[in-house]
């Protein structure tokens, strides 16, 4: 499984609230008239400034998942199109920019509504095959799920782990930890449903 991962803020004077509003409206768009290849998406907000590569004011952060590749190529097109465009243009009218990247699930369960996030490097020195065999018990342990960057497409570190509840990466790595509050869908009550 492939997410794009979308991070945008919002313009000067627009409230939190009828963002939000309108990014719920084209999530559900979306999930109604899905492309090909389409497997859902989550929205979260992190706190203001706690992402680097975010340059301003409320971020978001949505997760756009895909079967593959191809299928990224089917919701690009899909996303300004048809019966999800106005819902897409009002999303959009709020937006003071934006940035993303493309991540593959490397272990894990996808969290629908993920509450921490850790993003991190891989340690220098350290094989991708030894960080996926240090990693494995902790994302198994946190029901979490462990992205990892594609073509370096994207400004975010290389890694994000997903968990529903703190989680600690062991030494040597070195991670910034974000707690999430869920946006889309629509708070269920349930951590990490």
């Amino acid at each position: 499984m492939l997410a794009y991962v979308f991070w945008h803020w919002t313009r000067a004077g627009v409230a939190p609230a009828v963002y939000e509003a309108a990014q719920r409206a084209f999530h559900a768009a979306l999930a109604s008239h899905a492309p090909a290849g389409y497997a859902g998406s989550f929205s979260t907000a992190p706190p203001p400034g706690r992402l680097p590569w975010v340059s301003e004011g409320n971020a978001y952060e949505d997760w756009y998942l895909v079967e593959d590749f191809a299928a990224l190529g089917a919701l690009n097109e899909a996303v300004v199109s048809g019966a999800r465009a106005p819902a897409h243009d009002a999303a959009a009218a709020g937006a003071a920019g934006g940035t993303g990247g493309v991540y593959r699930l490397r272990h894990g369960r996808v969290l629908r509504e993920p509450r921490h996030a850790l993003w991190f490097r891989k340690p220098e020195g350290m094989r991708y095959d030894e960080l996926f065999t240090r990693l494995t018990p902790l994302v198994e342990r946190s029901g979490g799920a462990l992205w990892m960057r594609q073509l370096t497409l994207g400004p975010a570190r290389e890694f994000c782990l997903h968990a529903a509840t703190p989680a600690n990466l062991p030494a040597p790595f070195a991670a910034l930890a974000v707690t999430l509050r869920p946006v889309w869908p629509e708070h269920s009550g349930r951590p990490g449903a």
